[in-house]
């Protein structure tokens, strides 16, 4: 692996299928927590709980197309299993001493890390999931018109790559945009859009992968699902926000049927609580991980 600082707190990781830009707070000398980061987020959104977390060290990625990380080469659609070949080759790439003890997922994050722990268990030993239980599913009935708004939608997205892209004078135009359409509170908003954007001559514009969002074009169904979490070994903490999704608590007698190991948290927060109430997340994450720590010793 190849990993060196760009500047403080900033590391760049070569996979051998991409390069992965991530964030590091605290040091070397303290169990790392590998940190996730949902949907057209990036590494900045665990900013807030880095600041409470001093007794770890915290390594947040960008997932590919977001933040300062690479694309996914080439035009073709994505799907979000390729996210599990990335985590899957990041964690064979960290050296012995930098293991995580745990990894922290946060929404699509969340999803990935619990797909990935449930199918290799050996991998590491605490999961702390953030408003995200398991990989999305529908009825197989939806199958044949998602993938035929999936192709339509790459179908635009390649027409209006013969477009300019759009500009914006600075980025408190993006930042308020985002703001109306998650609620999200500004301040978080402006420092997950400052990793998203680059600036040009002419002002800023966005640096994800448009294709980020574009529709899937493959779901899950629930007995693929079903048959993925069963017996899930790995020690795991689930927080949900109570104005968070509605769906998460009425899947809690599924997540205990799914999970050998669970414990569940609700705190008060939207989609985003690790970031509007970082405090209290923050105390739910660092007593679940000492609790269980002194259980295994």
């Amino acid at each position: 692996m190849d990993l060196f600082c760009e500047q403080e707190n900033e590391i760049s990781i070569q996979l051998p299928h991409i390069r992965l830009s991530a964030k590091l707070w605290g040091s070397q000398d303290k169990p790392l927590i590998l940190a996730l980061h949902g949907w057209l987020d990036n590494a900045n959104s665990f900013l807030p709980l880095s600041r409470y977390l001093a007794n770890y060290q915290i390594m947040a990625i960008d997932w590919p197309g977001h933040g300062l990380s690479e694309h996914r080469p080439g035009h073709y659609p994505l799907h979000w299993i390729d996210y599990l070949y990335d985590l899957d080759a990041l964690l064979d790439a960290l050296p012995l001493h930098q293991q995580p003890i745990a990894i922290l997922g946060h929404s699509l994050g969340g999803i990935i890390a619990s797909a990935y722990t449930a199918a290799f268990p050996k991998k590491v030993g605490q999961l702390i999931l953030i408003e995200a239980l398991s990989p999305l599913y529908e009825k197989e009935s939806k199958a044949k018109q998602r993938l035929n708004n999936s192709f339509a939608a790459h179908r635009r997205y390649l027409q209006s790559k013969l477009t300019t892209p759009s500009v914006y004078r600075d980025i408190s135009v993006a930042v308020n945009a985002r703001h109306k359409l998650t609620a999200l509170d500004v301040a978080w908003c402006e420092i997950i859009t400052q990793r998203n954007m680059k600036k040009i001559d002419s002002g800023v514009c966005w640096r994800s992968d448009p294709r980020l969002k574009l529709d899937s074009p493959l779901r899950l169904a629930y007995s693929q699902v079903d048959a993925l979490m069963q017996a899930h070994e790995v020690e795991t903490l689930l927080v949900f926000g109570q104005q968070g999704f509605s769906q998460l608590k009425s899947a809690i007698p599924t997540a205990r049927r799914w999970f050998k190991q669970l414990e569940v948290r609700e705190l008060e927060g939207d989609h985003h609580l690790h970031m509007g109430n970082a405090k209290e997340v923050s105390l739910a994450i660092d007593h679940f991980l000492t609790t269980n720590g002194r259980k295994r010793d």
